[in-house]
């Protein structure tokens, strides 16, 4: 048997994926962030992991929760904190019913501020429980740096601080929203109409998403703007093979409206410019067997976890492909056991990881294995 020990498996020339400065992009916005959507490496960061205000994209978090916690189908009824919410609004009236999911779509598709808080209220009782459940809800989605007060996205304080979050924090929260279907139905949707619960009343929504019909492999998104957080912006969008996220706070003032949508497409081409998906296939074919020690068999039989492995990385660098495994492992093994890893180097930075692992169980010599051996040696 070829002994496998730490071995060098071969070098090739493909890119990895390095955090670039905010210099190499000219953007509107005072804070940004591109990400790969499958992985959450930042590709390109500006200011990414400043506390700032984010306005209405907010309410990707609220509308998740709300897909997640409640049933669509059940009434919320319009209290007066409700009713009284400011402008941009449905305009609710306190009493009236609406079924939850669709105050969803008038959250999403208008940004409306009374239908977060009906929501709110309906899931939580009050809008700083809500709160509560929202910024725990961020910290499980990566957001360690994100603390929400309203549901809406509206500026306001408590004794945890003000209303924000990083760029970095609310591209991982979208991370986590693309991943649920109804969160992308109601978000991709060109229009909806609904009535109240008394069917007096109808209204019609209409997405101001505008880069799901302007911006190639356009996913899902939120606007955003209060006079304090500016224009701002998170969306996913798919191009070049690479599923991204993109978000910019403070994307200018009034009467720069459109600075978000241009900071979005300079962020989409430089992910596509400068970053790809590679497929690499080392050669395992080695990768066969160990020596067990203490154990019934002398080896055991070995397991590559993955024979190709996809990364995405930066164009132009190479990669070190590296297998690390020891010299011997000691009984008793159990199929599955970890027994070493392929890592795959950029620089001193592992870009991606194979699991090497026991096909095999291997039981440990043992009192009745010596008695069980003597008795057959003696008995021939």
């Amino acid at each position: 048997m070829k002994r496998i020990i730490s071995f060098f498996i071969g070098i090739l020339w493909i890119c990895t994926s390095v955090r670039v400065q905010a210099d190499d992009l000219s953007l509107h916005a005072k804070a940004a962030v591109l990400m790969d959507a499958e992985s959450g490496t930042v590709l390109y960061g500006k200011s990414e992991e400043k506390v700032m205000p984010n306005a209405s994209t907010t309410k990707i978090l609220t509308c998740l929760y709300i897909i997640e916690h409640c049933d669509l189908e059940e009434k919320a009824e319009v209290s007066q904190n409700a009713a009284s919410q400011p402008q941009v609004r449905l305009g609710v009236r306190k009493g009236e019913t609406y079924k939850v999911k669709d105050l969803l779509y008038g959250l999403m598709l208008e940004s409306y501020n009374d239908c977060a808080v009906v929501l709110a209220e309906h899931a939580a009782g009050s809008v700083e429980k809500f709160a509560e459940k929202m910024n725990e809800e961020a910290k499980k989605a990566g957001a360690e740096h994100t603390h929400f007060v309203t549901p809406n996205g509206l500026d306001g304080s408590d004794d945890g601080g003000s209303h924000g979050t990083t760029a970095y924090d609310l591209g991982m929260i979208m991370r986590k929203c693309i991943e649920n279907e109804q969160f992308l139905k109601i978000t991709r949707t060109p229009s909806y109409s609904f009535h109240d619960g008394s069917g007096k009343r109808s209204f019609t929504c209409t997405n101001h998403n505008a880069l799901l019909s302007s911006m190639e492999g356009a996913i899902s998104g939120k606007t955003g703007y209060t006079s304090k957080a500016g224009y701002c912006y998170v969306g996913s969008f798919e191009q070049g093979g690479i599923r991204m996220i993109a978000v910019v706070l403070a994307s200018g003032w009034p009467p720069n409206k459109t600075y978000k949508w241009s900071d979005v497409r300079a962020l989409a081409a430089y992910g596509t410019e400068h970053y790809e998906y590679r497929e690499i296939q080392p050669d395992t074919s080695a990768i066969t067997k160990i020596p067990v020690t203490g154990g019934i068999r002398a080896y055991v039989k070995l397991n590559v976890e993955k024979k190709k492995v996809k990364i995405l990385l930066k164009k132009s660098q190479d990669v070190k492909i590296q297998c690390s495994l020891p010299k011997k492992v000691r009984a008793p093994v159990d199929q599955g056991d970890v027994i070493g890893e392929i890592r795959y180097m950029t620089g001193n930075t592992c870009a991606a990881r194979t699991k090497i692992t026991a096909e095999e169980n291997v039981r440990a010599k043992n009192y009745w294995w010596y008695l069980g051996n003597a008795i057959e040696k003696y008995s021939l």
